[in-house]
C-alpha cells in the first residue's frame, strides 16, 4: 500500500527524472529551441491544472472526479497494514513508468524537436494540484487515504481507496 499523496507527487519526480534524461539527448540532436511555442506550453499546462481542479471537486466520474473516492474510503480494520512514511514513499517511485514517460517524450522531442518533448509536462499540474488537494483533504477529515490492497479487507466494485484510522490533526 502506498499513500495516495506520495503516488501522485511521485509522478512529478517521474516525469522529472525521465526529461532529465531525455533532454540532454534531444538538444545535443536538436540544438536549441528556435521557435517560439511558450505560450502553446503554458495553454497545456493550463489545461493540466484544470483537468486536476476537475478530478478532485467533482464527483462526477464522467468528468474524471475523484472526490467521491475520497469520500468512500474503506476505513482499514489492520492499522498494522499501515506502512512507514519512508516504505510508503519508496513504494510510490515507479521505475518502470518513468520509462513509459521517457521513450515517448525521446520520440517526440526527436521527430518534433526539442518542443516536442514537453509534452511530458502535461502530467506533473495534474498531480501537482491533486497531491496538493488531497493533503489539504487529509488533514480536514483527519484520516490518511492509502491505495493498495488489503488481502483481509478486499474493496467492492466502486471503491478505490483505504482511509487510515482517524488521526488528531493539531490546529
Amino acid at each position: 500500500m502506498v499513500r495516495y499523496v506520495h503516488l501522485q507527487l511521485a509522478t512529478v519526480v517521474e516525469v522529472a527524472v525521465a526529461m532529465a534524461v531525455v533532454a540532454p539527448v534531444v538538444l545535443v540532436v536538436h540544438g536549441l529551441p528556435q521557435d517560439n511555442y511558450v505560450l502553446p506550453a503554458m495553454c497545456l499546462i493550463g489545461a493540466s491544472a484544470l483537468f486536476g481542479l476537475l478530478a478532485v471537486l467533482t464527483r462526477s466520474g464522467w468528468l474524471g472526479g475523484e472526490k467521491r473516492d475520497f469520500e468512500n474510503a474503506v476505513p482499514l480494520a489492520d492499522p498494522e497494514a499501515i506502512p512507514t512514511p519512508q516504505e510508503s514513499l519508496r513504494r510510490s517511485f515507479d521505475g518502470p513508468f518513468a520509462v513509459v514517460v521517457a521513450v515517448p517524450t525521446l520520440v517526440l522531442g526527436l521527430i518534433w524537436g526539442p518542443w516536442g518533448m514537453t509534452w511530458a509536462l502535461f502530467l506533473v499540474p495534474e498531480r501537482i494540484v491533486k497531491g496538493v488537494y488531497i493533503y489539504f483533504w487529509e488533514r480536514h477529515h483527519g484520516v490518511l487515504l492509502w491505495r493498495g490492497r488489503v488481502e483481509e479487507q478486499p474493496l467492492e466494485k466502486s471503491q478505490f481507496l483505504y482511509s487510515s484510522p482517524r488521526i488528531a490533526v493539531p490546529g
